[in-house]
């Protein structure tokens, strides 16, 4: 089993066919074909089914993929940190952030990072609920972002950075801004950013702890610019986290409606692989990231 195959083959994977893969390899596609094959005898076992729609992994293939890619791009962090040992401005990082990570404290670090490596490529993946099997599967170098959106995981380390006090939030001028108590709200429209389908979200666990009733016309939502672009031009509420409200943009057109119920709070964590270590350059970005969280705990 040799390298190639095994790079051959996760490009018939990851691009869906033969053809596609031989494109992305710059060969041939008999070259693809011949070096998948002599991958399955080496292994003694099919990886992939041929059909008319393009390529499908045979239950050894799923299994022999979940593992190769992980191995292989631990190989590339390694060739890569060989490579700018003694550099000390270049190397690559990619790491995973929540939208509120991604707003409240990815700048700073950012910005202290390219002090060290002015060179370096940098990319940054905003999400909520695929962040952790990026990291496991070494797509991502780590990851910002609330546990609950990640599924309980060994192979997955969690360190906490800060905690998340939630508001309810509106824009600025509504109707219902000097409402003091979530009965006051209860008739509202409501915009939830969507929790991962075992866990409520803020606004059902909020309603839920003062034994109110659900709201039955929530609207459902995946993104944080999408869930802020709902509340400042429309009547709808949602929930925020306080820190949100006094540091970004959403302040200007946002507001909190000071209710006397407490609404949960969470946690944000540095998600890590369990066991593996950072490259240098992402070792670097996770310390500014550290760096910045912890100032801003600091505040209220």
């Amino acid at each position: 089993m040799r390298l190639r195959q095994i790079e051959d083959f996760l490009a018939v994977v990851e691009a869906g066919g033969i053809r596609a893969a031989a494109r992305k390899r710059g060969v041939s596609q008999p070259a693809i074909t011949k070096s998948v094959r002599r991958l399955e005898t080496d292994l003694g076992a099919q990886l992939v089914q041929r059909t008319p729609q393009g390529i499908l992994l045979t239950s050894s293939g799923r299994a022999f993929f979940e593992r190769v890619r992980v191995a292989h791009a631990e190989l590339r962090r390694a060739e890569d940190e060989a490579a700018q040992q003694g550099e000390l401005r270049g190397g690559s990082v990619d790491f995973g952030v929540g939208p509120v990570a991604g707003a409240l404290i990815v700048p700073e670090a950012v910005t202290a990072f390219r002090k060290q490596f002015p060179d370096g490529h940098v990319r940054i993946l905003e999400g909520l609920k695929q962040l952790g099997p990026l990291v496991r599967d070494g797509t991502l170098d780590f990851a910002v972002g609330a546990r609950h959106h990640v599924k309980s995981d060994s192979a997955l380390a969690f360190k906490p950075l800060f905690i998340h006090q939630l508001v309810v939030a509106a824009r600025k001028g509504h109707p219902l801004r000097n409402a003091r108590s979530l009965k006051d709200l209860a008739g509202a429209d409501w915009v939830n950013l969507v929790p991962p389908a075992s866990a409520q979200s803020p606004v059902e666990r909020a309603m839920a702890a003062a034994g109110i009733p659900l709201p039955g016309r929530a609207i459902q939502c995946e993104s944080y610019h999408v869930l802020v672009a709902l509340l400042t031009r429309t009547d709808m509420l949602g929930i925020l986290t306080a820190r949100l409200l006094g540091r970004t943009l959403a302040g200007d057109a946002l507001e909190a409606i000071p209710v006397a119920e407490r609404l949960p709070a969470y946690t944000t964590y540095l998600i890590t692989r369990t066991g593996i270590p950072l490259s240098r350059p992402a070792a670097v970005m996770a310390k500014m990231v550290l760096q910045a969280a912890r100032r801003l705990a600091k505040t209220a």
